[in-house]
């Protein structure tokens, strides 16, 4: 195998063993096929290397990696290639390939009985949550991504969603893994149990360590029963305060029900309306805050239509609420689901965009954002503060949007500079500097500022045992020593 774009850093040797591998058909050498593999979603960064492999058997994948290992050459894991942080694209100076696991997508086994399926970490995640609803189950992970996405990304990145208050994160959702090490071999954890009290929660090392430790090839997934009933509303706060007690009075009077509890601003909704392809304003009038929430019940006969309908009686009564409505139909309710995707879709027609993945204590969400919004519009006037998110556990995408009257490249230098701003207040709320996107490359060095010297050594630690030569995803998440 030659091919003129392959780095001299890939010993020829290496290039055999590997083709002989894995097949010829399975390694990418092309500049111009490779591109698309080296753009991040946000188009902020472009990535280098001259190597991608698609392995489609987890056996494969071993073959790579142990040949890499030999070779001390870095390995990306890349998915979907849905990230947000650049933790799937490697760096000049990484000496890393790329290990797309986008042919590792088969379904391998569902037990609707024990509320469990297995999968390969190239399955996207549209069609696990499609392969559940055939047999009448449901997997809770939904995000806006759901479909190109892919499951191995999701829980590398522990990933969150609009159920997370219900369901809870990715971690919440996985029972079992099958892991590759960095050394090559083949861990299989597999196992579809609710209890296994038969040493260290091997898995959990792996659900969020964006490929640092390893590479999962496969996953046991926690199914639920498929809801039968579900009610959808759209709710005009009175004030952004208002959020809180309306979230408590929820919990109370629904219960487990409570679904999903999503903030969403006026600007927000305008920037849909503008940008987005069939959105249509569900409220008249206009109001500075909204909440989109859902209740859903697996029962066949509940009596959740009653308690929703109490529930937002109440919310009136206690003047939480200006404006309301209650979706009476599946399309009204996808028609406000449209809404709060385009928030997040239409923010980029309005120029550049400073971006946070944030998390505080529930509490604190609506004082947060205050602190914010003040402390950004004092560093650069006409900035507009676009916070949304899921307000049920406390993550809140905090975007912010040039001023209209100033260049966008001119804004987007500043982009260090405000997150220490936004990021310093979070931590002074006890809160995160990624809910749900992870660190990757982009918030790498910030992570370390705010985390204490005991929990990044803890962290290092761990890498070095388990990747003592530092070929998996080099340079995310921690900082090379």
């Amino acid at each position: 195998m030659t091919d003129k774009n392959i780095s001299p850093k890939l010993p020829q040797k290496f290039l055999s063993d590997l083709e002989t591998a894995i097949g010829i058909k399975a390694i990418i050498t092309n500049h111009d096929d490779i591109a698309p593999y080296m753009v991040e979603q946000r188009g902020r960064f472009v990535g280098e290397t001259s190597l991608v492999v698609t392995p489609q058997t987890t056996q494969e994948v071993s073959d790579v990696v142990k040949l890499c290992a030999e070779h001390s050459i870095g390995i990306v894991p890349q998915g979907g290639h849905t990230g947000l942080v650049s933790g799937g694209i490697p760096f000049a100076g990484d000496n890393a390939i790329v290990l797309n696991t986008s042919r590792l997508n088969k379904i391998r086994a569902i037990d609707p009985v024990n509320n469990t399926m297995i999968v390969e970490a190239g399955c996207i995640l549209q069609t696990i949550q499609e392969h559940a609803d055939n047999h009448d189950r449901l997997f809770p992970l939904s995000l806006g991504a759901e479909g190109s996405c892919q499951i191995g990304g999701n829980i590398a990145t522990n990933a969150g969603g609009i159920n997370v208050i219900r369901y809870g994160n990715t971690r919440q959702l996985v029972l079992g893994l099958e892991v590759v090490t960095p050394t090559g071999e083949i861990w299989n954890g597999l196992r579809a149990l609710q209890k296994d009290n038969t040493g260290y929660d091997l898995k959990q090392l792996y659900i969020g360590s964006e490929g640092t430790l390893g590479i999962i090839t496969a996953a046991v997934l926690q199914l639920f029963p498929k809801p039968k009933e579900q009610q959808t509303a759209i709710l005009a706060l009175t004030d952004l305060d208002a959020a809180l007690p309306l979230l408590n009075q929820a919990q109370e009077m629904l219960g487990d029900a409570l679904t999903s509890f999503e903030l969403l601003p006026r600007i927000g909704v305008d920037f849909s309306l503008k940008h987005g392809q069939g959105v249509v304003d569900p409220i008249e009038g206009r109001y500075d805050w909204y909440i989109l929430m859902e209740a859903s019940v697996s029962l066949t006969d509940s009596n959740l239509k009653a308690l929703f309908q109490n529930y937002l009686e109440t919310a009136f009564e206690k003047n939480w609420v200006q404006d309301g409505v209650l979706a009476q139909s599946k399309a009204q309710s996808d028609s406000f689901w449209l809404l709060r995707e385009n928030i997040t879709l239409c923010q980029k027609a309005e120029g550049g965009s400073i971006k946070h993945d944030i998390s505080v204590p529930v509490s604190s969400v609506p004082a947060f954002i205050k602190a914010a919004n003040e402390a950004v519009r004092k560093m650069i006037p006409g900035i507009r503060p676009h916070p949304f998110g899921h307000l049920g556990d406390g993550n809140i995408h905090y975007n912010l949007s040039q001023p209209l009257d100033m260049d966008k490249q001119d804004y987007l230098d500043r982009w260090e500079e405000v997150n220490r701003v936004v990021h310093d207040i979070v931590h002074n709320f006890n809160g995160s500097i990624s809910a749900e996107h992870g660190i990757g490359r982009v918030k790498r060095d910030e992570n370390q500022h705010y985390k204490s010297p005991v929990e990044m050594q803890l962290m290092k630690n761990i890498k070095k045992s388990l990747d003592p030569k530092g070929i998996m995803n080099p340079g995310k998440l921690i900082r090379p020593n």
